[in-house]
């Protein structure tokens, strides 16, 4: 009996371990599923978050670039950072790219894996490609050589490593992926992104327009690195038709209300910094518009200036242009006793939260055309006209902004035409200079894509801020440095590229910023 009970111990263990597992077993697969999740991406909702997240993670926003292109200021030297260059905060540049990997070049690179093995979703992929190359120019464009071929490749090829790709491999790819993808759009095709679609609610004849336009804007980026391929992609992204009319400009539509995912990403960021109480005093980050930005339209007597800015007088938001004045970005660290009086962005307009984000517009594209003319690159329409068409759009487009029409006063804008008229008797550098002090201001607030623009030609002539303390030694950064984590976590590839395109810092030019 004592051997029988002893077998018995020993046996009824093993018998519970056999039930359980035989139990876990058959519910295995139904206790680890998550009801909620589904086994198959739905390319069209990857889609629209990869829309959202790149017009999101942009160096417009984290109190950055605004202040590099001398939009705003603070006394702050946190909130200043981008106008004073605060060596103690020179990390903030990093965010983007810890940011963009894992959210929109993941996700753009999930849907084009889905569907670019089926033919009857070829504009699936021709859309994915043409987003997947503003996506990564916007990348590029902040921190010259970056993981581009290997990107986004952990979970389908365990690159966890990716390599860093010489910037003027990526701008070779990416005009090559426009290119291709442009041609592929298949207007007869019925199936697109549709509703999901942000940008263009599945219209192909426009996102056609928006990767010419695109091709337009990054060919121009060559036109010191490499004058003859800038000439030539010219020539494709205008044969091939880009942005001239208001309805064709791409851009990402916002309800304002709910998740902050709905609310416009640079309005957003500006509000919750500075602008909640609005009464120009409460200002917790210390935010006003800049000195040069604000001297500028006054001196200019530019009529976007009472649709950009406010004075608060007794509480009260005036847009008195006589009244208007921007922050000197030189104060330091001490809240000025009249920083009342200083302007700041208006509630209805700049900081509307359900006004759409503008991606590429008719300006942009009717100026870089205006300088493509004067370079000899285009003939089809005059430097004078197009320069013109561009000042217009410019303006007009703020009625989009503000949700109405007639935000800039037509009057104003036949006046402002005719007193800043190109100097076509000058030589081709000054009206290359008159055409980006245009785009400096239209292209406000997309702070980035001004910064490119002024790091290709030098215009317009801003003055660096030589503050205390500063990154730079008082001069306009170039570039922003790569997360402290790539040193450790991606070591080898890391070093390849500060060896390829030097130190990694706010002063070394990336490979199209040449003298």
């Amino acid at each position: 009996m004592k051997q029988s009970l002893s077998n018995y111990t020993r046996l009824l263990p093993a018998l519970l371990c056999t039930a359980l597992f035989a139990s876990c077993d058959k519910d295995f697969e139904a206790i680890n599923t998550n009801p909620n999740a589904v086994s198959t991406p739905t390319p069209a909702y990857i889609f629209s978050k990869a829309v959202y997240d790149a017009a999101l993670n942009s160096g417009n926003v984290s109190k950055l670039l605004l202040g590099t292109m001398q939009y705003t200021t603070s006394f702050n030297d946190v909130e200043g950072f981008g106008s004073k260059y605060v060596a103690a905060q020179v990390n903030l540049s990093t965010a983007v790219f810890t940011t963009a990997y894992p959210a929109q070049i993941n996700e753009i690179g999930e849907v084009i894996k889905a569907v670019k093995s089926d033919p009857a979703k070829v504009n699936l992929y021709a859309v994915a490609r043409i987003w997947r190359v503003y996506c990564f120019s916007r990348l590029t464009d902040l921190y010259g050589d970056i993981p581009y071929t290997e990107a986004g490749q952990g979970y389908n090829l365990s690159l966890f490593q990716p390599k860093y790709d010489a910037q003027s491999a990526i701008y070779a790819d990416m005009l090559k992926e426009l290119e291709e993808a442009a041609v592929a759009l298949n207007p007869a095709n019925a199936t697109t992104f549709g509703a999901a679609d942000l940008v263009y609610q599945g219209n192909t004849q426009r996102w056609k327009k928006f990767a010419y336009s695109l091709m337009l804007r990054l060919g121009m980026r060559l036109s010191k690195v490499d004058a003859n391929a800038a000439k030539s992609w010219v020539a494709k992204a205008v044969a091939g038709g880009v942005i001239r009319d208001v309805a064709d400009l791409a851009k990402v539509d916002y309800v304002g209300s709910g998740q902050n995912i709905n609310k416009n990403p640079i309005a957003l960021q500006l509000f919750n910094d500075n602008y909640v109480k609005a009464d120009g005093i409460s200002n917790p980050e210390g935010g006003k518009y800049h000195q040069a930005f604000i001297d500028s339209l006054k001196a200019n007597n530019d009529p976007r200036l009472p649709v950009l800015s406010v004075v608060y007088v007794n509480g009260v938001a005036t847009t008195t242009e006589s009244l208007q004045k921007g922050l000197p970005a030189t104060i330091n660290g001490t809240k000025p006793a009249d920083f009342v009086t200083y302007s700041e962005p208006k509630q209805t307009t700049v900081l509307r939260q359900n006004a759409p984000l503008l991606i590429l517009t008719v300006a942009e594209a009717d100026l870089l055309l205006a300088e493509a003319a004067l370079r000899g690159w285009y003939n089809a329409e005059t430097a004078a006209s197009l320069y013109e068409k561009g000042i217009r759009s410019a303006m007009l487009q703020w009625d989009l902004i503000a949700g109405t029409t007639g935000a800039v006063e037509a009057s104003r804008i036949n006046g402002y035409v005719t007193a800043h008229a190109l100097k076509t008797g000058a030589g081709m550098e000054a009206q290359i200079e008159q055409v980006h002090q245009q785009l400096w201001v239209g292209l406000f607030p997309d702070a980035q894509e001004a910064w490119n623009n002024y790091r290709r030609t030098g215009y317009p002539a801003l003055v660096p801020n030589n503050y205390p303390g500063n990154a730079t030694g008082g001069k306009i950064p170039r570039r922003f440095i790569y997360p402290v984590a790539e040193q450790t976590l991606n070591r080898t590839a890391y070093s390849d590229a500060v060896k390829r395109q030097g130190t990694d810092d706010l002063l070394t030019r990336i490979w199209w910023d040449k003298q």
